[in-house]
């Protein structure tokens, strides 16, 4: 067991056009018949001549079609093929009909804490907080700690996945719960022993201030400890720190145990070896060098577990 270095703290339809009464061959006669002059005669050179322009009308359009050519028809056909594959799409069958979009894929756990998100430095939000739904019990037997996860409303962050790497990054061995000595459970009601909470850079140092602390300058986090709150700030958890660079998840796993440790009582400690791990009570959001020593980042008590 490795000694303890802070043990000293605790569908297209057409509509017909309408029809008109000229259109209507269904409909009466009106007015008088005019009665024909000349008897039978005219009238039978009349039948002849209709007979006879109905057989040129004929030969005609025969002609008329034999003299298209092949690519005409061929023009013709296609046309009709693609109307009839168009109807029976607007008609639909029923069948299923592929997506015009390809799903999106869900991220893991890792690969969302991973990235980093936008939220502004700036940023005062409500001051209203909701708590992040759900238990997650304590997994050891040691000296069990129960906390709530609040999150600021209106942060456009993911409050269910900062409660989760809250829970993931407390219980882990490396973290405060090494060799069994401790223990995190996250509950929704009741009065939980401190509540870590998600809130805009504005509401974090409204609620440090409550305890003295000036979280304005570096826009930082703290642990409030005249309140039940453990303020994240949520810029630093969305955009992280020049010290951790593209590390943002072990800077977040950072927070979490720096801010939580002071609420289990350790203080402020700094790195007295060049190279060395730098120790998780140092100040690692706004410095890796100090007094000429230079630091490695490092987000855990207990990194050697």
């Amino acid at each position: 067991m490795a000694a303890d270095p802070y043990a000293s703290v605790t569908d297209w339809q057409t509509t017909p056009e309408p029809r008109t009464d000229a259109d209507d061959e269904d409909a009466p006669p009106t007015g008088e018949p005019v009665r024909g002059k000349g008897g039978k005669g005219r009238t039978f050179t009349g039948i002849a001549a209709a007979a006879v322009t109905t057989v040129l009308a004929v030969v005609v359009a025969g002609q008329v079609a034999d003299g298209r050519d092949d690519t005409a028809v061929q023009s013709q056909a296609a046309t009709d093929r693609a109307r009839d594959a168009r109807d029976s799409a607007s008609r639909g069958d029923g069948r299923p009909t592929p997506s015009s979009s390809p799903g999106v894929a869900t991220l893991t756990y890792e690969q969302k804490m991973d990235q980093k998100y936008a939220l502004a430095a700036g940023l005062t939000g409500s001051g209203k907080f909701d708590a992040v739904k759900g238990v997650a019990k304590a997994p050891g037997s040691g000296q069990k700690f129960t906390y709530r996860v609040d999150v600021e409303q209106g942060l456009g962050l993911d409050g269910e996945l900062f409660a989760e790497a809250v829970h993931k990054t407390l219980n882990d061995d490396r973290s405060w719960s090494h060799n069994g000595a401790r223990t995190f459970e996250r509950v929704y009601s009741g009065k939980p022993d401190f509540v870590i909470t998600l809130a805009s850079p504005g509401t974090t140092a409204k609620w440090c201030a409550k305890s003295g602390l000036d979280t304005t300058v570096d826009n930082v986090s703290c642990d409030s400890a005249a309140t039940e709150r453990v303020m994240i700030n949520a810029f630093r958890w969305a955009q992280g720190s020049k010290t951790y660079g593209d590390q943002i998840h072990a800077y977040r796993q950072m927070l979490i145990n720096h801010e939580v440790g002071h609420r289990l009582g350790y203080s402020h400690v700094t790195c007295d070896k060049n190279g060395e791990l730098a120790p998780v009570m140092q100040q690692q959001t706004k410095f890796l060098t100090h007094n000429g020593i230079t630091c490695k980042p490092n987000p855990w008590p207990y990194p050697g577990s």
